[in-house]
């Protein structure tokens, strides 16, 4: 009987062998698999979880608590704007209020439903109002519909149940950034008329100068009420990273003045309590990759300069849709030899990407207004030149390295696909002036 075994010879065993005792993930499997030294519970330390209690907030839970009350009894409440920079615990408070009063109406059995979007995630008009309907049980398919229609499910599906929604649209800045304020407006027009149920909305933004941008009939519809978030101090950094290292790692594992350094660095930085957990997150993960059992203040030097080299990624994977258009359509002209481009060829390039991939262009001051806004962020910089007798135009020089601009367009699901794009201005041989 022929045996199913395949021969080895002597000198693959040998190059096995080999291979086996310089394996690269040997090691790291075996640490894997024994008992965390440092970490007891990773959730903890993420961004998306909100702890039971919120150090130095119980005033802004009260006063939001205090708004949405109303909806308790069926009353709609009125919308409400809060403003403050990242990471000055604006989502975590809403987050918690909601969580709180959902089961107070689960408990009473109120048609009371509490959606959270992220604007900025969500990305575009017709996904915001998808995200609205799913929450009040209304199926929306992913694409086909238009956003008029979509809108309409939204309100017939609020009246016919009696449902009250309460939604926060977190960032709502980079929704309107990207595309006016005319849904804005819509959704805060949406009650009138309807005799069941209804819509309010509760609305952030780290921009302070964000009413800029709105139209007065909307600013006055959706900031009915407000709140101001102020950024956290050294001393109230300290209390919510000793809370939560409480609850994230082993006793013992992270000292004390490995917990003051990291909330120092952070109110240095404008108060953002969310650096700061990922600052000593990512100081606990260097050391327990070290292979040891606990934290020191190199180790916090070190994630401090782990976080610096990823911040230009994070800043530009965050940007609007369309800012990221245009940033990708400087980014494919420099690969094709246009540097420094001018505003109007630059709008050819974007509105050609848009087509690419099925997106509406924004009109040219529109576009000219998100420029601005990436001078201001210092990925771009902005130059007006003088070009005689054809008057005067911006020429637009691309501060970011190209290669963390293709890094950040590679990553998107959407803009990978054009990344090898010719533009058609290079297609046909035009130069830059």
């Amino acid at each position: 009987m022929k045996s199913n075994k395949i021969p080895i010879s002597t000198e693959g065993l040998l190059q096995w062998k080999s291979w086996g005792d310089r394996d690269p993930l040997g090691d790291v499997l075996q640490r894997a698999l024994q008992r965390p030294r440092i970490f007891k519970n990773r959730d903890v330390m993420r961004s998306d979880y909100v702890p039971d209690r919120l150090p130095h907030r119980d005033e802004h839970i009260r006063r939001l608590g205090e708004i949405l009350a109303p909806a308790l009894s069926l009353s709609r409440p009125s919308n409400v704007f809060v403003y403050g920079k990242t990471g000055t615990g604006k989502t975590a408070v809403i987050r918690y209020v909601f969580k709180r009063f959902g089961e107070a109406a689960g408990k009473e059995d109120l048609p009371l439903a509490f959606a959270y979007v992220n604007c900025r995630i969500s990305g575009t008009e017709y996904k915001v109002l998808s995200e609205l309907c799913e929450a009040i049980g209304v199926r929306v398919p992913f694409t086909g519909l238009s956003k008029a229609e979509v809108y309409n499910r939204l309100r017939r599906g609020l009246g016919e149940k009696g449902l009250l929604l309460v939604a926060c649209f977190d960032e709502v800045d980079a929704l309107v950034k990207s595309y006016g304020d005319d849904l804005l407006y819509d959704l805060t027009r949406i009650n009138e008329g309807m005799e069941g149920g209804g819509l309010s909305i509760v609305g952030t933004s780290n921009d302070l100068h964000f009413k800029d941008y709105l139209d007065p009939r909307v600013l006055s519809s959706l900031s009915e009420e407000e709140l101001v978030f102020h950024p956290y101090t050294a001393t109230e950094l300290i209390d919510i990273l000793g809370e939560r290292a409480t609850l994230a790692f082993r006793e013992g594992a992270v000292p004390q003045n490995v917990i003051n350094l990291c909330a120092a660095l952070a109110a240095a930085e404008h108060g953002d309590a969310r650096r700061a957990i990922d600052l000593l997150r990512v100081a606990a993960e260097v050391a327990e990759r070290s292979g040891e059992a606990v934290v020191e203040e190199r180790h916090v030097r070190v994630a401090q300069s782990i976080i610096e080299r990823g911040r230009i990624f994070e800043a530009l994977s965050t940007l609007p849709l369309h800012s990221k258009l245009l940033l990708t359509s400087l980014l494919l002209l420099a690969k094709n030899g246009v540097n420094d481009p001018i505003s109007g060829v630059i709008y050819q390039t974007y509105r050609e990407v848009c087509g690419l991939i099925g997106v509406e262009p924004l009109t040219d001051r529109r576009v000219s207004t998100l420029i601005s806004e990436l001078d201001m962020l210092g990925v771009v910089k902005s130059d007006i030149v003088n070009m005689g007798r054809r008057g005067r135009t911006r020429k637009i020089m691309l501060l970011t390295p190209p290669g963390e601009v293709e890094e950040v367009v590679e990553n998107d699901e959407v803009l990978s696909s054009i990344l090898n794009y010719t533009p058609s201005i290079t297609k046909n041989k035009m130069k830059n002036p």
